[in-house]
């Protein structure tokens, strides 16, 4: 196995668990991002768009960075031994980018909900002072 011939199916198998990977965030994070965002579609679809974007450039860098090795392959085993460490960096760097975006995500979910609770309290606390008010004028 030449190092051409390393590189080529390297990259073969990268794009191809990285364009999986991609499809199915972009499917299960719709639901997602429409909580986060309360329901607005328009803008669950954009962020969508921009983070699978995100993703994509984000792993092909990472993959075509790490594509480099040095020497010489000198046989089929140090092929596959190089070939699966690659893969494995891989794996592992698109394990680890959604997590990101979740977590990321996740505190926006946390900060929006933080303010619609407190809108709502505010609210709750005008309408609580609105029978004084009504009554007020009766009293005095």
């Amino acid at each position: 196995m030449d190092i051409v011939g390393t590189y080529l199916l390297y990259l073969l198998i990268s794009t191809g668990v990285t364009v999986l990977v991609g499809t199915g965030l972009a499917r299960s994070g719709r639901a997602f991002l429409l909580d986060v965002f309360s329901g607005n579609d328009a803008l669950a679809r954009a962020v969508s768009r921009l983070l699978v974007l995100g993703f994509y450039l984000l792993s092909l860098g990472f993959i075509t960075l790490t594509m480099r090795t040095g020497g010489d392959i000198g046989s089929a085993r140090a092929g596959m031994q190089l070939l699966s460490v690659k893969i494995g960096e891989v794996l592992l760097v698109l394990g680890v980018l959604p997590l990101v975006a979740l977590t990321a995500l996740t505190r926006t979910r946390r900060r929006a909900q933080a303010r619609t609770r407190q809108m709502q309290q505010t609210e709750q606390g005008q309408h609580a002072d609105e029978p004084e008010r009504l009554y007020s004028g009766v009293r005095g």
